[in-house]
């Protein structure tokens, strides 16, 4: 399944909010730099479809705040 997320990072809460079936919007704490940011979208994906983080992959958008992740 491939998902849209928007990321706002520098959030002063990890949240993630549905905006309809496949787009979402994702707040987390961590900072845009060194992959942070990027492994805190795939952690909080993980936990809401509740699979490993392992399973959420970045497939477009890795340096943006717009990202198409793909769960397997």
């Amino acid at each position: 399944m491939k998902i849209a997320v928007k990321v706002k990072a520098n959030a002063k809460e990890d949240k993630i909010v549905p905006v309809d079936e496949k787009n979402f919007s994702v707040w987390v704490k961590e900072p845009p730099q060194e992959n942070r940011a990027n492994e805190a979208v795939r952690k909080i994906v993980s936990e809401y479809f509740d699979v490993a983080p392992s399973q959420v992959s970045i497939v477009k958008g890795a340096l943006s705040p717009h990202k198409l992740l793909e769960i397997s």
